[in-house]
């Protein structure tokens, strides 16, 4: 299975193609199309490429899927014996993504595609009862 590390929305991932993850807030709209040319390294089937610090040709595709908010941190502050207490809450902005796939080159080394097993044709034991 190939995958990548990538840079986006300030932090990195590793992203394999047929997945989706969730980044910080993209400014990009639901069901479109997504170029990230931030790929730190790329590895397939045993073959690894390392950037220096990106690798030359190397794109991931994927699509938006949604936006929406992370879970809930709670940020609390208190000074013991002088009655000083915060409490506030923070949720992240954050973007689904779903990755179509990994080219490098121009090569395409995974995609959605590729990534999902084929459907399985007859079960034997049905085929074995017909011929009886």
């Amino acid at each position: 299975m190939a995958y990548a590390i990538i840079e986006a929305g300030g932090t990195q991932l590793r992203v394999e193609p047929g997945r989706f993850y969730d980044i910080n807030r993209l400014p990009v709209e639901p069901d479109e199309q997504v170029t990230i040319d931030q790929v730190l390294l790329v590895e397939n089937e045993g073959e690894v490429s390392i950037g220096q610090p990106l690798v030359e040709g190397a794109s991931i595709s994927a699509t938006v899927i949604s936006h929406l908010r992370g879970k809930k941190v709670i940020v609390y502050k208190m000074r013991p014996k002088k009655k000083y207490r915060k409490k506030r809450g923070h949720r992240q902005e954050l973007t689904r993504l779903m990755i179509d796939s990994i080219s490098v080159g121009g090569k395409t080394l995974g995609s959605e595609a590729t990534a999902q097993p084929a459907a399985p044709s007859e079960p034997a034991s049905a085929a074995g009862s017909e011929e009886e």
